[in-house]
């Protein structure tokens, strides 16, 4: 199981299609859900924040070995998905990986992850 927490920054003047973009995904959450299985995603949440002028979007997933990657999809979703994600998020930024400390996750619920 890998537990990740990365940030990524938003290209400058770019907010607004970020809301855009969180709508988007919160409107279709359908089939957002659907593609998350392919990927053998558990859990995946995405955070926002500014600090210091800029923007911020966090990436927060659980995710079981072997999954599809979100590229490789053929699923409309995922497709729409990865154009917000080229239109918005800045790629001369490097991501920032925070480091993963401690992970509870009750064994009830890692057994229905497996």
């Amino acid at each position: 199981m890998n537990v990740e927490l990365t940030r990524f920054r938003v290209k400058e003047g770019k907010s607004d299609r970020v809301k855009e973009w969180l709508k988007f995904l919160k409107d279709n959450m359908k089939d957002v859900l659907v593609t998350l299985e392919g990927e053998n995603m558990y859990v995946e949440t995405i955070f926002r924040e500014n600090l210091n002028g800029e923007e911020f979007l966090y990436w927060y997933s659980v995710q079981g070995e072997g999954g599809q990657e979100v590229d490789q999809s053929e699923h409309w979703i995922d497709k729409k998905h990865l154009e917000f994600w080229n239109e918005c998020v800045d790629a001369t930024f490097k991501p920032i990986d925070l480091k993963t400390e401690v992970i509870m996750i009750p064994q009830k619920v890692r057994n229905s992850m497996i």
